[in-house]
């Protein structure tokens, strides 16, 4: 349980900025552009490094390129759940409205439901994730080589 208790932390503290980001676009209807969602790499960003970084820091000589990625992945997926069940809960109760209006260019042409954005938003998440953990496992392999020093 020690293993996940860093990943989670760090999972809802992405998550949580990330619906707060939601938010406060939808208090100015910008959450149906999706220029605005670019916005969400940099929070995940910020968070995956943060994570990887506390988790250097924890873990001194013993830390090693499989466990900063494994901390990162991990964080970066439990963020990615959480966001997309909350986007779940948003476009089904809470504001019915927001999947046409988000999908006003293709909703004549396809026949996009609900499951299908999440599944869309799940798959940029956890993509997302193992990317900019890949990213940042490279820099961190960089600084912790001895000869750099």
């Amino acid at each position: 349980m020690k293993k996940l208790s860093l990943p989670v932390r760090f999972a809802v503290a992405i998550s949580g900025s990330l619906i707060g980001y939601f938010l406060f676009l939808a208090l100015f209807n910008y959450h149906t552009k999706p220029f605005f969602s670019l916005f969400n790499g940099v929070i995940t960003g910020f968070g995956l490094f943060e994570a990887i970084k506390f988790h250097k820091l924890e873990q001194g000589n013993n830390f090693t390129y499989t466990s900063g990625f494994k901390v990162g992945v991990t964080t970066g997926f439990i963020a990615t759940i959480i966001f997309t069940i909350f986007f779940l809960f948003y476009a089904t109760e809470f504001n019915t409205n927001f999947l046409e209006e988000l999908l006003t260019v293709y909703k004549r042409e396809y026949n996009v439901g609900v499951g299908l954005v999440c599944f869309v938003i799940a798959i940029m998440g956890f993509a997302t994730s193992v990317v900019l953990t890949l990213t940042f496992m490279q820099f961190f392999k960089i600084s912790n080589n001895p000869l750099k020093k």
